[in-house]
């Protein structure tokens, strides 16, 4: 069973020995324990520090490609690598490295696919009151539109069975946290969690400027997943409501003419807009289910090709 830990780091030279410092050099049920480096374009020394710490691989992304870009390469190289078993953590030193034990051992027992270190968001002091209640309802959306449990989805410290790692088909370029909770609870696949320990801080966070500009963009991030997976329910939702709004216009223009003999022109102008919007917005969700159905498709072919070249790979890698 190998075991590789991934760390995308981008300009972490100050915080990445500390990482190293912490993490495991045995755990029972794991053979081989690994370090992956995600060099993101840093132009500090970041990868001489990650060489002369030890760092069993180093990926280098050039130039600086983000978070989510970052994330997705690391669990491609680690699944080329051999990987059973991928930890992602970050290179800021935030979470506790002895926790990894904790986030392998569901899957090691075959209980889950992914496995999320939850936080004692309470208990984190730098963490502002107003961040901790964005935290907690960002947690609630995501857990409605994933369909699972997680109570800490913005949590970067996870752990990956080597079949979950195949099946996440990424598209957002800005956070992968939440994206891979929709997507493998969308799947079915089996997530659980277990309660982890942060380190203090140590540098402001790179992943966004300003809490406003953060909450824009993962709710556009998470409207744009959820559509993905359940274009059908959104849509057809949509137009069943603008076909009903159109519906009542109609009734009252029916009254308006039998009761009152009289006209209302704006409501059979409303009627019609919103019936034929409400029928666009059905067929919306009917074309958007059939490309799911082939992106669906294409992903298990993508699966596939990547299980077999990762196996090429191993086979071709001297022993």
């Amino acid at each position: 069973m190998k075991l590789i830990i991934q760390i995308p780091c981008f300009n972490e030279e100050h915080t990445l020995p500390g990482v190293f410092r912490d993490l495991p050099v045995a755990i029972e049920g794991i053979d081989v324990i690994e370090t992956l480096v995600i060099d993101d374009g840093s132009t500090d020394r970041t990868v001489e520090i990650a060489r002369s710490l030890g760092a069993t691989h180093i990926l280098s992304n050039y130039p600086n490609r983000g978070l989510a870009r970052t994330f997705r390469s690391g669990l491609d190289e680690a699944v080329r690598l051999g990987a059973d078993i991928i930890v992602n953590t970050d290179g800021d030193n935030q979470y506790a490295g002895a926790d990894i034990a904790l986030l392998v051992k569901p899957i090691l027992a075959r209980k889950a696919h992914c496995v999320v270190g939850v936080r004692d968001i309470e208990g984190i002091r730098h963490f502002s009151a107003r961040k901790k209640i964005l935290q907690r309802f960002g947690s609630w959306v995501v857990r409605k539109l994933s369909g699972t449990d997680v109570s800490d989805v913005t949590s970067g410290f996870r752990a990956f069975s080597r079949e979950a790692a195949l099946s996440l088909d990424l598209v957002t370029d800005y956070t992968h946290t939440i994206e891979t909770i929709i997507a493998l609870g969308k799947e079915g696949e089996s997530i659980a969690e277990v309660p982890i320990r942060t380190n203090g801080k140590l540098r402001e966070s790179r992943l966004f400027g300003s809490i406003p500009d953060y909450i824009k963009r993962c709710v556009a991030d998470m409207l744009r997943i959820y559509v993905r997976y359940e274009a059908l329910k959104t849509f057809a939702g949509l137009g069943a409501f603008t076909f009903g709004i159109g519906i009542l216009n109609g009734a009252y223009y029916l009254y308006s003419r039998i009761a009152h003999s009289g006209r209302s022109n704006v409501a059979l102008s409303l009627f019609i807009l919103f019936v034929i919007a409400g029928l666009l917005f059905i067929l919306l969700g009917f074309l958007g289910d059939s490309i799911a159905c082939n992106r669906r498709m294409l992903a298990r072919i993508s699966r596939r090709q990547r299980e077999l070249m990762a196996r090429l790979d191993v086979a071709d890698r001297p022993a």
